[in-house]
């Protein structure tokens, strides 16, 4: 009899576990912000990408967990400086603005174009911003060369800026 109440326990402490997870990944890290706006890099500066309808949530847990969609009147053939290797990542289902496979497929389509906004907006992590064609845009963080180096444990070059936690 002791075993089955010992049994059933573990089940119940598993499952609430496994909820509290589940959670914690979705939902509690995540909130809703405001951005001023984004812009993009160009060979002579920046330029702003005149956001309206902008919808963004992040998380202080990592810093690429950023995410926002927005209307612009830029088009993907706008003069800026283009992202090589851009790759979406899921947003949380609840954040319905934003649809990686489908900006992914965009992308690798060429119906879209990913521009740097910012590099370095952290320590290896780069602000990314896709265009797709009627004007829709979406905005991620990404890591970069020096970033994927840095978390994999490869030897950091000297081509990446110095870390602020060391």
């Amino acid at each position: 009899m002791t075993g089955k109440i010992i049994a059933i326990l573990l089940a119940v402490v598993t499952v609430v576990a496994a909820l509290g997870l589940y959670y914690l990944q979705v939902y509690y890290f995540y909130e809703r912000v405001s951005p001023r706006g984004f812009a993009l890099q160009t060979e002579a500066g920046e330029i702003p990408a005149k956001a309206t309808n902008i919808e963004a949530i992040d998380a202080n847990s990592s810093p690429i967990r950023f995410r926002a969609c927005f209307d612009t009147p830029l088009t993907p053939d706008v003069d800026a400086v283009p992202y090589e290797g851009a790759v979406p990542l899921n947003a949380p289902f609840w954040f319905d603005c934003f649809d990686a496979e489908e900006i992914g497929v965009a992308l690798a389509s060429a119906q879209a174009q990913a521009f740097l906004a910012e590099k370095n907006i952290e320590f290896g992590v780069d602000r990314v911003v896709a265009i797709l064609p009627g004007g829709r845009g979406y905005v991620w963080h990404q890591l970069n060369n020096c970033g994927e180096r840095a978390y994999d444990g490869t030897q950091i070059g000297e081509d990446c800026p110095p870390r602020e936690d060391q």
